[in-house]
């Protein structure tokens, strides 16, 4: 397995148990932008087309999850978790973001 799927996985297990657990829940902000930062500078997303489905990703997740919250029970932990989501992937956004301003500023070493 490799490093990023584990980042992914340990972002997953603390945008969920952050929901349920209030404690954890004043921290998981913070975690969960640092996994994203590491899993964007660790393993940067080389195409644009994808740098920006990450983007709108990033953008567009909390918007349609806030529609969750009409569900009955469920719908505010479902909105809470991926409004969670989408700040771990505001981290990578960012992370290759700056990757490819230093890119651009910076003459490639190849």
């Amino acid at each position: 397995m490799s490093f990023n799927k584990i980042l992914t996985i340990v972002g997953l297990f603390i945008a969920i148990v952050s929901v349920f657990v209030a404690e954890f829940a004043a921290y998981s902000g913070l975690l969960l932008v640092i996994l994203g930062l590491v899993s964007g500078f660790v393993s940067p997303i080389a195409d644009l087309t994808g740098r920006m489905a990450y983007t709108v990703a990033a953008v567009a997740m909390p918007v349609v999850a806030n529609s969750l919250d009409v569900i009955p029970g469920i719908g505010v932990h479902l909105n809470a978790i991926i409004d969670n989501i989408a700040v771990m992937l505001a981290g990578l956004v960012i992370a290759n973001f700056l990757l490819a301003v230093k890119d651009s500023v910076m003459p490639s070493s190849g």
